[in-house]
């Protein structure tokens, strides 16, 4: 398997040989992984034990697991409970993306699946715009609501805003920062202070270890609210999420050490230990 094969871009494996001798690199510093999947067609090539050493190598404090079907994050879980924050994916097999919020059967598959105390969140969900008015969503935002879950959600500004007017109340993890701008991203998390967001599957906002300057002033206006993610989403994302960490590590170098400190690994655990408000 070479780096074109696993999908790796060059650039960030070439940065990565620079980054090994950067102080923050060589500490392996924590992070903390929001956006890993593990699903059935990457158990046979990647066991979970296997898929854990992997994880562990990357030098990650924990993974916020989530897979089609959710057989995948029990496997990790059950491996390292201590390590794999199980989050619970909808879908109940590949392919079902667009169409799930639209078969009561999945709303069913999460109501059948939901461990309270032991999956933290429902997610990641692809949903966009009046998506979220179905009454699948309705459902996972009720429910999402009745266990104090948050919902990782691949949506547009549109859908986060609209989970918001059915419950002011959510928590909300958005996956790929919605891929927007950072000034779009910066208004939605100004809107909304119960949105953290993601930047799985995202180079943009740093290159050769530098973050770039219109990213840097979203994280040092809202460094409580953004997090590290890869997105694991084929098998052959799995070997990414060792130079993600090591590239991360390298453009985390580049802000003030707190506010690095919170997007590599605090935000993640304010996200798991924060509780819902009320609604007055």
């Amino acid at each position: 398997m070479n780096l074109r094969q696993i999908g790796l871009p060059l650039f960030i494996l070439s940065g990565f040989a620079v980054l090994v001798g950067n102080s923050y690199a060589q500490q392996k510093s924590p992070i903390i992984d929001t956006h890993i999947h593990y699903s059935h067609d990457a158990w046979e090539i990647f066991p979970p034990a296997k898929a854990i050493a992997l994880l562990r190598q990357a030098g990650l404090k924990k993974a916020f697991v989530s897979s089609s079907n959710d057989d995948g994050t029990m496997m990790l879980h059950a491996q390292a409970p201590d390590f794999i924050v199980p989050v619970l994916r909808p879908y109940r097999r590949r392919g079902e993306l667009r169409t799930w919020m639209h078969d009561p059967a999945s709303l069913e598959n999460v109501k059948t699946r939901l461990q309270p105390g032991l999956h933290r969140g429902i997610g990641e969900f692809h949903a966009y715009g009046d998506d979220i008015n179905t009454d699948v969503l309705r459902g996972v935002i009720a429910l999402a609501k009745e266990h104090d879950l948050f919902l990782h959600a691949h949506s547009d500004a549109e859908a986060v805003d609209l989970i918001f007017e059915q419950d002011p109340t959510a928590r909300v993890l958005w996956a790929h920062s919605g891929f927007d701008d950072p000034e779009d991203v910066m208004v939605m998390l100004e809107k909304h202070d119960n949105l953290w967001a993601d930047l799985a599957f995202r180079t943009d906002h740093a290159g050769n270890g530098k973050v770039d300057d219109d990213w840097r002033v979203l994280f040092e206006k809202y460094p409580d609210r953004m997090m590290i993610g890869t997105d694991t989403y084929t098998p052959e994302r799995w070997p990414y999420v060792v130079a993600q960490a090591a590239w991360s590590r390298g453009w985390l170098d580049d802000l003030p050490a707190d506010v690095a400190q919170k997007i590599a690994w605090e935000n993640a655990e304010n996200l798991l230990q924060a509780r819902r408000k009320t609604d007055d």
